[in-house]
């Protein structure tokens, strides 16, 4: 393997720990949507479209992901009685997701349980680290993004 200097060395553990922290974060998630009959997935695509419908491109570019990978989570959605797709005044094609009242439930169901396994969780943690956890997963996804653009 190639030489890494000091600090690719530790950008390369901070990688292994995101997927790490990725794996038991979806299995946590996906704990919490059950009682719901959601997944992570279908939890993430209802909580964007929560605020507003959007078109499957929307959200997936809202959370990271490829289109067809969300596609695939909305038509779920959609199958399920969750979410519907309606038409889209901007445009004739892209249809936008929009939760149901069933799909609105749901994901309230999941907010209640997600806010008391936060609260315990959070209990465990020191506020500081987790401050300077987050800013700096952020400054990785920006450079990823900066990386990625080249």
């Amino acid at each position: 393997m190639e030489q890494l200097s000091p600090r690719g060395f530790a950008v390369s553990e901070l990688a292994i720990e995101v997927f790490r922290a990725n794996g038991a974060l979806l299995a946590a998630g996906d704990a919490l949507a059950r009682p719901a009959g959601l997944t992570s997935a279908r939890w993430q695509v209802l909580g964007v479209i929560d605020h507003a419908p959007a078109t499957v491109a929307e959200v997936a570019r809202t959370m990271g992901l490829r289109r067809q990978s969300v596609q695939q989570t909305a038509d779920s959605l959609v199958a399920d009685g969750l979410a519907s797709f309606t038409d889209n005044p901007r445009h004739r094609r892209a249809k936008l997701l929009d939760p149901t009242a069933a799909g609105r439930r749901a994901l309230a169901e999941v907010e209640r349980a997600h806010a008391e396994w936060a609260e315990t969780l959070a209990a465990s943690l020191d506020p500081s680290q987790v401050e300077a956890a987050t800013a700096a997963l952020r400054a990785l996804s920006t450079a990823l993004e900066t990386e990625g653009s080249r």
